[in-house]
C-alpha cells in the first residue's frame, strides 16, 4: 500500500470516528524504507467532553447531607462549604448532654462521605456570608482559629447550582439576657458545653462554705420551651441526676431541681393530646416542676423573669442553668439573601413546590432555612376550569375533569386533604355533592373549592422534612438530564406543557417523644399512639438504623450498652 493511500485512509476514519482517541503516526526514514510509530493523542477527545455542572452546597446538615449521599450523576462537580467538617445526628444530642451518648459517636465526618463519592466532589471548611446571584458566586471565609496564623482568609466559589442548607439558629425572641446568660441545644458543641455545666454546678454545690440558699440555685436547672427537644432533655437530665449524680453526690439530691417553662398551654402540643397527658403526668410524678403559660421575659445571670399569663404579674425565678429551646430564627447570610431577592416581608426564605428559592431558578433551599410557598387553588381556580372545558362551552360535567383530576390533585396537595376531612372518596364525588345537576359553572366551581386553601400547613421544622428533601431533590438532579426531554410532572396550569419532576411531598413517618425512665411517646402514621417501655425500644431500633453510616450505629449502641452497665460517665471533659 502506497503512503498516500494509507494517509487517505487515516484522514477519513479521523473524520468518521470524531469521538474516538486519535493515533498519530510519525514517519521517519531509517534504512532506507519508512518506520512507523504512533502515539495515542487524547487532546481531541478532552475537547468533545462535556462541561460538568458546578454544584455548590452549604451546609452539612441533615438536608444538605442527604442531597450529597443520594447524588450520584457523575455530571456535576460538586462544592460542599460549611463551618463544621461533620454530620452531627442531631436527635441525640439531648443525649449527649447527660453522657448518655458521646459527642464522637453522633457524628461522621463529611470527608468520610465525599471520599466516596463517584464524581469530582471537594469540601471546604468555610462559612458563607454572601450570596451573588447576578455573577453567580458564593462568597465565602474561613473558621479555622486564628492562632494558626495568616488571619481569616476569604474566597469566592462559583456555581451553576446553589443548594442552601444552612440549617437556622435558636430563636431568642429578642429577650434580653438569652444570648448571654442561656445554653441553646443546636450543635454538638452546645451539648458539651451544658454537660460541663451540668458537672461544675453539682462540683460547685459541693463546696463546703456555700449557703444552703445558694446551693439551692445553684441545683436549680430551668428548661424553656416544651416541644419535643426541651422535653427530652427535661427527661435526660432527670435520669442522670437521679441514677447517677444522686450517687456520686448524696448529700446535694435533695437540692437538685427541675423547671420546665411552657408559654402555651400544654408541653408536646404538635403530638396528640393522650401522648401531652401522659408526659405531663409523668414530669409530675418524677418531681419535674411544669409551669404552663409562663412566658420568660428577661434573663440575668441568676434569675429568670417570667410573665404569668394566669394572673399577669411578673416572677423571678433564682436558677443555676438555663437550657433556651424555644424554636429556630433564619441566620443573618440568609436574612441578607431574602433583602437582595425581594423576600423581605417573610421570616425564612420561600420556595415553590420544586425546592426553588422563588425567583432564582438555579438556587434550591431546603431544610430549617425555607418553607414550601404552596400556591393557592383559588389564584389558579379560572386557569383550572378553562383547563378542563376544552369546548369553551363556560359549563363543566364531571367526567371533562378525568384528564386533569390527577394533575390538580397532584399540583395542589390542600385539595386531597381537603377530600379527607369531607371524607370524599376522590374529586368526582367533590363535584357530585353539589347538586343533582352535574352540569357546573365557574360560580359553582369556586364555591366548591372556597375552602380548599385553608387546609395548607407550612412543614415542621424537622431533621425528617430536611433529610426527605435532600433525597428528593439529590433524585430530581440525578434525572434532570432525562426530565429535561420528557417532563414527568403535572401540567402548568399557567403554561403549557408538563413540569419537569413531580412536586416534593412530604411523607411523615411518626415522631417521637422520649420522657425518661426508659419511656418513650410515638406518634406513627394512622394515628397510632405508642407509650411505655416497649416504645422505648422501638426508638432504639428507629434511632440505630437511620444513624448516617455503620461506624456510628456501632459507636451509639456500645454507648447505650457501656450506659446500661456502667452508667452515664461523670467527668468533667
Amino acid at each position: 500500500m502506497s503512503g498516500y493511500s494509507f494517509f487517505q485512509r487515516a484522514s477519513r476514519a479521523f473524520n468518521d470516528y470524531p469521538h474516538l482517541p486519535k493515533v498519530l503516526v510519525l514517519f521517519t526514514v531509517s534504512g532506507g524504507g519508512l518506520a512507523a510509530v504512533c502515539h495515542t493523542a487524547y487532546a481531541d477527545a478532552g475537547q468533545n467532553d462535556v462541561k460538568k455542572k458546578k454544584v455548590v452546597v452549604l451546609g452539612t446538615g441533615w438536608a444538605g447531607t442527604s442531597f450529597l449521599k443520594n447524588l450520584k450523576d457523575p455530571s456535576y462537580s460538586v462544592q460542599v462549604v460549611s463551618p463544621r467538617n461533620y454530620f452531627a445526628f442531631t436527635p441525640l444530642l439531648p443525649s449527649v448532654t447527660c453522657g448518655t451518648v458521646e459527642a464522637r459517636s453522633i457524628v461522621e465526618p463529611i470527608r468520610n462521605i465525599v471520599k466516596k463519592k463517584k464524581f469530582d466532589a471537594d469540601f471546604k471548611e468555610a462559612e458563607c456570608y454572601k450570596i451573588d446571584t447576578v455573577n453567580k458566586k458564593v462568597h465565602c471565609k474561613t473558621t479555622q482559629q486564628s492562632h494558626l496564623g495568616g488571619g481569616t482568609e476569604e474566597f469566592t466559589v462559583d456555581y451553576d447550582y446553589l443548594v442552601i442548607a444552612m440549617g437556622a439558629r435558636a430563636n431568642t425572641f429578642n429577650t434580653p439576657g438569652v444570648v448571654e446568660n442561656a445554653h441553646f441545644l443546636k450543635e454538638v458543641e452546645d451539648a458539651q458545653r451544658i454537660r460541663r455545666n451540668v458537672i461544675d454546678c453539682f462540683e460547685r454545690a459541693s463546696i463546703p462554705s456555700i449557703s444552703e440558699e445558694e446551693r439551692r440555685r445553684i441545683l436549680h436547672f430551668v428548661v424553656v420551651g416544651g416541644g419535643p427537644a426541651g422535653v427530652e432533655f427535661a427527661a435526660e437530665l432527670h435520669d442522670f441526676v437521679k441514677e447517677d449524680l444522686a450517687k456520686l453526690y448524696p448529700a446535694l439530691k435533695q437540692y437538685a431541681r427541675i423547671t420546665l417553662l411552657e408559654a402555651g398551654d400544654h408541653i408536646l402540643n404538635m403530638f396528640d393530646k393522650r401522648i401531652t397527658a401522659f408526659a405531663e403526668e409523668k414530669f409530675a410524678r418524677d418531681g419535674i416542676q411544669l409551669k404552663t403559660g409562663s412566658m420568660v421575659v428577661k434573663v440575668s445571670d441568676r434569675e429568670i423573669s417570667t410573665k404569668e399569663r394566669s394572673t399577669g404579674q411578673t416572677v423571678t425565678i433564682p436558677y443555676g442553668m438555663c437550657v433556651w429551646s424555644t424554636g429556630i430564627g433564619t441566620r443573618p447570610v440568609i436574612m441578607d439573601f431574602m433583602k437582595q431577592i425581594g423576600q423581605t416581608n417573610r421570616r425564612v426564605l420561600a420556595t415553590d413546590e420544586w425546592l426553588r428559592v422563588e425567583g432564582c431558578s438555579e438556587i434550591y433551599a431546603l431544610g430549617d432555612c425555607a418553607t414550601i410557598n404552596q400556591r393557592k387553588v383559588m389564584e389558579d381556580i379560572g386557569i383550572i376550569f378553562s383547563k378542563a372545558d376544552k369546548d369553551n362551552s363556560g359549563t363543566l360535567r364531571a367526567e371533562d375533569f378525568k384528564e386533569v383530576i390527577h394533575d390538580i390533585c397532584e399540583r395542589y396537595p390542600q385539595v386531597d386533604l381537603y377530600l379527607k376531612k369531607r371524607q370524599l372518596n376522590n374529586f368526582n364525588a367533590l363535584l357530585k355533592s353539589s347538586e343533582e345537576d352535574a352540569e357546573i359553572n365557574i360560580e359553582k366551581f369556586k364555591s366548591l373549592l372556597a375552602e380548599v386553601d385553608s387546609q395548607m400547613k407550612n412543614l415542621p421544622a424537622t431533621a425528617q422534612v430536611a433529610a426527605q428533601q435532600g433525597s428528593y431533590l439529590a433524585d430530581c438532579f440525578n434525572r434532570m438530564e432525562m426530565c429535561e426531554a420528557n417532563p414527568e410532572g403535572p401540567l402548568r396550569f399557567r403554561g403549557t406543557g408538563r413540569h419537569r419532576f413531580h412536586p416534593f411531598r412530604y411523607r411523615h413517618l411518626g415522631q417521637f417523644a422520649p420522657l425518661g425512665g426508659e419511656q418513650t411517646a410515638a406518634q406513627l402514621p394512622g394515628d397510632w399512639v405508642s407509650i411505655g417501655h416497649s416504645t422505648q425500644w422501638l426508638w432504639y431500633s428507629v434511632y440505630a438504623s437511620k444513624l448516617v453510616s455503620w461506624r456510628t450505629r456501632v459507636l451509639v449502641v456500645s454507648d447505650w450498652i457501656r450506659r446500661f452497665t456502667f452508667g452515664r460517665d461523670s467527668s468533667r471533659i
